[in-house]
C-alpha cells in the first residue's frame, strides 16, 4: 500500500527539536550531580547533542527519503530488520509513556492532587493519539504555533524572578569548585543518554523534510537553543533555590516559580511553567510515539494513523504501570534505563547501522568499478580485434 508523503518545513522542525529537548528534563531537571556547576555541564551536553544530530545525518545525507528502518532493511534485509524494528518500537513506546508519567506525577503532585493521576494520562495520551491520527504535519505546526508562547513565558519567569529579588548570584559560587571531573563525568553519563541521545527519534522525521539542504544547520540550531534553555532554567533554579533545595525538590522549576512575588501582585505564575511544561511533554511524548507508529507502519505496510488511538491507549497504560510511585520512576530512569534501553538504542545499533552503511557503500562503489573495468576490457578487446581483421 502506497504511503501519504508528509511534508515538515524546516521552521517546524526547529520547533519540534527545541519543545522536544525541553520536553521531561525542564520538568524534573537534568545535570543535578554537577551541583552548581550543572549549567555548565548542559552546555558541554549540548556539544554533544550536536555531535548526535550531525551523527544522525550521516543516514539522512545518504539516504534522503528513508527512516531509520528502512535503512535497516537496505543493509540486512527485511527478515532481520523486522525483529530490530519490534525492538525499537518497544523501547520507543517505553519511553513515550514514561515522559507521560513525569507529566502526570508533576500534575497529581504539585498542580491537581485531587485528581487522579490515571484520567490525566488516559486524557493526554487521547490528545496525543487524535494529534498522530490527523498527521506529523499537524504535530509539526502546533509546535510551531505555540513555540513562541514558551519562549515568552521563559523569559517573563527569569524577569520575574529578578524583579521579585528572589536571585542571590552568590549561590552558583565556587564556579568549578572541584573542577572539571564532575561537569564531565554528568555530561558524558547522564546528559549524552539524557535528554541528547533521545535525538535518534528524530531519524524517522527527517525523510518528511521539504528542504534537506539546510536541515543541519537547522538542527544544529534547534540543539544549541535547546541546550541554552535548559542551561539558563538550571541556572535559575540554583541562584534562586540554592542547590541543596534543587537536589531536594522533585519539580525545580515549578518551585522556582513560586518564589516570584512581586509588590504582593504577581505571584503564583505555576500557570506559565505548567504551559511550558505541558508542551515539551506533548512534543516529546508524540515524537516517541511517532517513531512507534513508523516502525509499526513498516513492518505492517499499512499508514501509521491505523494504529494512533489503540497504541496510545497503550501507552496510557503503561504510563501507569511502568512504576510504583514516583520516587521508583525516578530511580528507574537514573539506574536501569540508561544503561539497559539507551546505552543500546542510542549508541549500539545506531553504531552498527553505520558500520553497516559504509560497508554496503564501500562494496557497491567496488562492484561498479569492476563492471566499468570489465566494459573498458571488453571494449578494448573488441577495438583490437576489429583492427585484426
Amino acid at each position: 500500500m502506497k504511503m501519504e508523503k508528509e511534508n515538515i518545513s524546516l521552521s517546524q522542525l526547529l520547533t519540534l527539536l527545541i519543545n522536544f529537548l525541553l520536553g521531561s528534563a525542564i520538568v524534573v531537571g537534568v545535570g543535578g550531580d554537577a551541583k552548581n556547576d550543572s549549567w555548565i555541564a548542559i552546555l558541554l551536553g549540548g556539544l554533544i547533542g550536536i555531535v548526535i544530530i550531525s551523527l544522525v545525518h550521516f543516514f539522512v545525507l545518504r539516504f534522503p527519503d528513508k527512516n531509520i528502518y528502512q535503512v535497516f532493511e537496505f543493509c540486512i534485509g527485511r527478515k532481520i530488520t523486522i525483529v530490530c524494528t519490534l525492538m525499537y518500537i518497544i523501547y520507543f513506546l517505553y519511553i513515550s509513556s514514561r515522559v507521560i508519567r513525569d507529566f502526570g506525577e508533576l500534575m497529581a503532585t504539585a498542580i491537581l492532587p485531587n485528581t487522579p493521576i490515571e484520567m490525566m494520562s488516559l486524557t493526554f495520551c487521547l490528545l496525543m493519539g487524535y494529534i498522530m491520527y490527523l498527521g506529523i504535519e499537524v504535530l509539526a505546526r502546533t509546535s510551531e504555533i505555540f513555540n513562541p508562547y514558551l519562549l515568552g513565558f521563559f523569559l517573563l519567569l527569569a524577569i520575574f524572578l529578578f524583579a521579585s529579588g528572589s536571585v542571590q548570584l552568590t549561590q552558583i559560587q565556587p564556579i568549578l569548585g572541584e573542577g572539571m571531573k564532575p561537569v564531565i563525568k554528568t555530561a558524558f553519563t547522564q546528559l549524552v543518554f539524557f535528554p541528547f541521545g533521545e535525538i535518534i527519534a528524530f531519524s524517522v522525521i527527517y525523510a518528511s523534510l521539504t528542504n534537506k539542504k539546510y536541515s543541519l544547520r537547522v538542527s544544529i540550531a534547534g540543539v544549541g537553543l535547546a541546550s541554552l534553555i535548559l542551561s539558563v532554567s538550571a541556572l535559575l533554579m540554583i541562584v534562586s533555590l540554592g542547590v541543596d533545595s534543587v537536589a531536594r525538590s522533585n519539580f525545580p522549576l515549578l518551585s522556582t516559580a513560586r518564589l516570584v512575588s512581586i509588590g504582593n501582585f504577581i505571584e503564583r505564575i505555576d500557570a506559565l511553567v505548567v504551559f511550558m511544561i505541558m508542551l515539551g511533554v506533548f512534543i516529546k511524548g508524540s515524537m516517541f510515539f511517532y517513531a512507534g507508529l513508523k516502525g509499526l507502519e513498516f513492518i505492517f505496510n499499512l499508514p501509521y494513523r491505523y494504529f494512533a488511538l489503540p497504541v496510545s491507549m497503550i501507552i496510557s497504560l503503561f504510563s501507569i504501570l511502568v512504576s510504583v510511585d514516583f520516587a521508583d520512576h525516578i530511580q528507574e530512569g537514573i539506574k536501569m534505563v540508561p544503561y539497559y534501553l539507551h546505552f543500546p538504542f542510542q549508541v549500539i545499533l545506531p553504531f552498527l547501522l553505520f558500520l553497516l552503511v559504509m560497508w554496503k557503500q564501500r562494496r557497491s562503489k567496488s562492484k561498479s568499478r569492476g563492471d566499468q573495468d570489465g566494459t573498458k576490457q571488453s571494449k578494448s578487446s573488441f577495438i583490437k580485434e576489429t583492427n585484426k581483421n
